[in-house]
């Protein structure tokens, strides 16, 4: 059973399944800001991304020379948490480590997902701690899908008629992608005025990828009306931009982590963005959506 949350002003839906936020709508305007998950483009509304972020060399990585598989993104999207807590405002998730993730992820863990309102906003909080004795390797990400165009009544609008607006960059340095995987070349995306004009060509070759982003908010907005977000999110080294062919939404992704590159050796804790995490510490990161 999905888990609503919701003020005066929003309400966010969550699923189970993958702690998935489902619909994030202004109560007062009855916009929804949320990609409709219409599987015809794709199923997936906001996936989280653990215990790794996009794609393994051969979808397989090494740890102590014991060889593991691992399918893009992880195994926690598909897997169902446990809702902890829930108050009108906040509600939290809870995923942990049993015997199925061992065999293919051979660490302890703790995940929990936190969701909270704020008048117009919904933070998104990222918890992993590790309960084992040994060093624990992952990565986190986000991947919400954002509707563009949103639907507003009484407009006629194109995807075309979005952009994002970014806080600090002036161009985007774009990691090409080699079948999912980080290749060598870099291309540079020029902004006008920090703007990036929606185009479905953006995403032919994949999601544009990007490292050490100066960016704390990107803000994606209509040039035919008011509505739109700001989103937030601090202390992820790499972002990823995407939507899938022809698709009316753009996907914002914080990740900390990344896929292996091509010639990557395929050790776990030499890969990109890994991150360690000792025994009884926790780690913690958080993103957010203002809507307006």
């Amino acid at each position: 059973m999905r888990i609503t949350i919701q003020n005066e002003r929003i309400r966010a839906v969550i699923h189970p399944i993958g702690a998935e936020l489902q619909e994030l709508k202004d109560l007062q305007t009855g916009v929804d800001y949320l990609w409709s998950g219409d599987p015809a483009y794709w199923g997936k509304f906001s996936p989280v991304l653990f215990p790794i972020v996009g794609t393994l060399k051969e979808n397989t990585y090494f740890y102590k020379g014991h060889q593991y598989s691992l399918p893009r993104h992880g195994f926690a999207r598909e897997r169902s948490f446990e809702c902890i807590d829930q108050s009108a405002e906040s509600a939290s998730f809870l995923l942990t480590d049993d015997a199925t993730t061992r065999e293919v992820y051979p660490f302890d863990f703790q995940l929990v997902i936190r969701y909270t309102l704020f008048e117009n906003l919904l933070s998104c909080t990222y918890m992993i701690s590790n309960p084992g004795k040994e060093d624990s390797y992952f990565s986190i990400g986000a991947h919400p899908a954002f509707a563009a165009p949103l639907r507003v009544s009484g407009e006629d609008q194109r995807y075309e008629d979005y952009y994002l607006e970014f806080s600090d960059s002036d161009a985007l340095h774009r990691y090409t992608l080699v079948n999912g995987l980080i290749g060598t070349g870099i291309t540079e995306i020029p902004l006008l005025d920090k703007k990036l004009q929606l185009q479905k060509e953006l995403f032919r070759q994949d999601a544009i990828v990007l490292k050490n982003l100066p960016d704390t908010e990107i803000r994606l907005r209509s040039m035919k009306h008011a509505h739109g977000l700001d989103f937030g999110f601090h202390d992820f080294p790499f972002f990823g931009i995407w939507a899938a062919p022809d698709a009316p939404f753009v996907c914002l992704e914080p990740w900390c982590g990344i896929a292996d590159s091509v010639d990557h050796n395929q050790q776990l804790t030499d890969k990109e963005g890994i991150i360690c995490l000792p025994p009884n510490e926790i780690f913690e990161r958080q993103w957010t959506v203002r809507i307006y």
